[in-house]
């Protein structure tokens, strides 16, 4: 157990300066140096080992999602150590291994709170939108919405099971996958492929429909049956689907591909508009659309528990935390091979 911690009054972070394009004239983001900052009751302090770039850091940086805190530092898929302890606080030890996601905190009294929909919490705050995340060397959490990260996923390839992955598996279980079912994924970056593992290691038929070469090459590899482009027609009928390029668009072929009684969820925090439905076309016969908002703390840890014994691992390429932009720019050109994180420090 480790006593002490020398922190230092500094720190380096990404912030968002004007939301904007990525690969615009102007970068969105500049790597600025700022004080450390302090744990507040019932928060702890994390020296930041990685952060995942989830494709919800592009929709804050270029302005998608409106700004909720000014000058933000994105990041939300975060693994670091305890350093140092606000009031309050006894969960964790000086030194712990700890993750860190995009569910920040909810009020906890409100009748979502209560009824064990806190992801629906009208008061909810969010990791690297209302509050600084982890593209930094050290932030801040309420120890109460951390997780610990089973010890055999190293710092790298946590990252990615603390947004991607837990958004991932809540959207699998509100797609209502059957046993031995048909599966679609629409989009196959960061969160897919890790909701591809899992489908897969219980056997359920994977179909992917995506834009990237590289990324159908990707799904093919891990298991999966087919990978067509992002608007292709499914060759079967699929029992349920999961949309997770954030384009409208690709609502209408997912639907058309469902079987009478199929589910499409769309797990997106940012879509484009969704087009005119043809009613017989696209939603008679029972089907299902429904969207994914956050997660709650209980997926969280079953996700976790769950990934840890079908050993699921997420496919990683490493930047430095100089290159958050250049992640960032990968993660939007959509031909991703698994998922992009950062390495803030090798402790």
């Amino acid at each position: 157990m480790i006593n002490q911690v020398e922190i230092p009054k500094t720190m380096r972070a990404w912030e968002v300066t004007t939301p904007g394009p990525i690969d615009g004239e102007n970068a969105p983001l500049k790597l600025v140096t700022k004080p450390v900052p302090k744990p507040q009751r019932g928060e702890v302090l994390v020296k930041v080992l990685t952060c995942g770039v989830c494709h919800t850091d592009l929709h804050v940086a270029e302005g998608d999602l409106p700004v909720h805190h000014e000058h933000v530092t994105p990041g939300h898929e975060i693994v670091g150590k305890v350093v140092a302890f606000g009031p309050e606080t006894q969960r964790f030890e000086l030194g712990e291994r700890i993750g860190i996601p995009w569910f920040r905190h909810a009020c906890g009294v409100c009748k979502f709170c209560r009824s064990g929909h806190e992801n629906l919490c009208p008061h909810s705050v969010y990791t690297g939108w209302d509050h600084d995340g982890g593209y930094a060397e050290y932030v801040t959490v309420p120890e109460g919405f951390a997780y610990r990260i089973p010890e055999k996923f190293d710092d790298l390839e946590a990252a990615p099971l603390l947004c991607a992955g837990i958004i991932g598996y809540r959207a699998y279980e509100r797609a209502n996958v059957p046993a031995g079912g048909r599966l679609g994924l629409y989009g196959f970056g960061g969160s897919a492929h890790i909701t591809a593992q899992i489908a897969l290691a219980q056997g359920v038929e994977v179909h992917v429909f995506t834009r990237g070469a590289d990324a159908r090459k990707f799904a093919l590899q891990l298991g999966c049956v087919s990978a067509k482009g992002a608007y292709d027609l499914s060759d079967v009928p699929l029992d349920s689907s999961i949309i997770f390029a954030p384009v409208g668009d690709i609502v209408l072929p997912a639907l058309e591909s469902l079987i009478p009684g199929g589910t499409l969820a769309m797990a997106g925090i940012h879509m484009s508009d969704v087009p005119t439905l043809n009613y017989q076309k696209h939603l008679f016969h029972e089907k299902t659309l429904t969207s994914v908002e956050s997660n709650t703390r209980r997926d969280g840890e079953e996700f976790l528990t769950l990934a840890d014994r079908l050993n699921i691992h997420p496919e990683v390429t490493e930047y430095p935390l100089e290159k958050a932009l250049d992640a960032l720019k990968y993660v939007k050109r959509g031909d991703i091979k698994g998922a992009c994180v950062l390495r803030i420090s090798h402790e």
